[in-house]
């Protein structure tokens, strides 16, 4: 871990040394290839753990020696191989610059609802390296590939629960409607209480990193998660009005799952493109593995262009059918066109068949003839001419 690029550290050694002659390690295990596994003592357990806890790491559990009542055997020689594995992984890891010395922790817990404590192998949280945080399985084929699955389940049943100070509302509408969990955001779930924000949709994400096997029984372990554990694992389509402009996928309840072998990680460094995720083919770095350039990202453009491009088409069809003026040609003003459709307007809107202008026109001319007719009528009448009387004939009268 200290050192992992040398395989002869005799200052490492030397250290490891003293510490077993202050009882505070112990060698647990001698390897084929002569390297040994050391471990705490209980006595080391307990200074490590005054020594890092103040500063919020945890030490893992641990590892008490344990005989065999007849051979006085040392037991457990499968954890110990297990166990180094996990180390080596680690290591790889910090040789890549994912993660420090103290950002890794094993044997994590992760209590469900049930009772049952799903415990991750190793835990990395590695920000500089564009990790925050990540759950290691790693798996020498000692068991099923459907164990595999029930443990991603247990992951993202664990992801989904809410804290015990959780608002009684919440609680009280996730009960009557488990799926009731989506609707509610991460940072109000209880994972968000032990590990920081993935930077990522979804969530924590885990890594299965098999060791010790051939690459056909990973190869059939990977098909079994993949098909199996899909539910756990894929994303969902978006609810949106675009469904056909919108391919983007829906990583916020999915548990972002990758996959190696510590045979690569050794081979070809934890940095390169030995990670492979679930849902895609090929293999990428770790960070590329875990984004998702197929998620919110995407579906904001998608759904802004669909959006956008929805607007222009309604736009166009609204254009098609507006009216046009019997009278001059031209195409009907907003104004107008709304002027002669909304009930209110439409009774004195006039000709409906004409555009604003002219039926502007109109109303000049009829108030133009309504004035003049009022006009007329307020005048007063000219008076009648009465003719002059015939005084000679009517002389001529009175002498006859």
């Amino acid at each position: 871990m200290t050192r992992p690029d040398n395989r002869h550290d005799k200052l490492t050694r030397d250290t490891l040394l003293d510490l077993q002659d202050h009882h505070l390690v112990r060698i647990e295990l001698v390897r084929e290839d002569q390297r040994q596994v050391w471990v705490l003592t209980k006595r080391g357990h307990g200074e490590a753990k005054k020594l890092l806890e103040p500063k919020g790491i945890q030490v893992s559990a641990l590892r008490e020696e344990k005989y065999d009542p007849v051979t006085g055997k040392l037991l457990g020689a499968g954890y110990d191989d297990h166990a180094a594995a996990v180390t080596s992984t680690a290591a790889e890891l910090h040789r890549a610059g994912i993660g420090h010395l103290l950002g890794f922790q094993t044997e994590v817990g992760h209590r469900l609802a049930d009772g049952y404590v799903q415990r991750a192998d190793l835990v990395v949280r590695a920000p500089a390296a564009g990790v925050p945080v990540l759950l290691l399985e790693i798996d020498r084929r000692t068991e099923d590939a459907h164990d595999l699955v029930a443990k991603l389940r247990r992951y993202w049943e664990w992801g989904r629960l809410l804290p015990k100070d959780a608002a009684k509302l919440t609680v009280d509408l996730v009960r009557s409607r488990p799926d009731a969990i989506e609707d509610i955001g991460h940072e109000q779930r209880l994972w968000r209480r032990f590990y920081p924000p993935t930077g990522r949709e979804g969530l924590v994400p885990v890594a299965f990193v098999f060791a010790d096997t051939t690459t056909a029984k990973v190869a059939n372990t990977v098909a079994v998660l993949e098909e199996a554990g899909r539910r756990y694992w894929a994303p969902r389509r978006y609810d949106t009005l675009y469904p056909k402009a919108v391919t983007a996928r829906d990583y916020r309840q999915a548990v972002p799952v990758v996959v190696t072998t510590l045979e690569q990680l050794t081979e070809h460094g934890a940095g390169a493109a030995v990670w492979r995720r679930l849902g895609r083919t090929g293999e990428q770095t770790l960070t590329a593995a875990l984004d998702n350039p197929d998620g919110h990202a995407l579906y904001r453009a998608q759904e802004a262009r669909a959006d956008a491009e929805d607007r222009r088409r309604r736009a166009a069809e609204r254009e098609a059918r507006r009216p046009v003026c019997t009278r001059c040609g031209r195409k009907f003003t907003d104004e107008r066109w709304e002027e002669i459709t909304v009930h209110r307007t439409a009774v004195r809107a006039g000709d409906k068949s004409v555009c604003g202008p002219c039926r502007a026109d109109d109303v000049a001319r009829e108030e133009a003839a309504a004035e003049a007719a009022r006009l007329q009528a307020a005048a007063p009448p000219e008076p009648e001419e009465v003719p002059e009387p015939d005084r000679g004939r009517r002389w001529f009268r009175r002498r006859t």
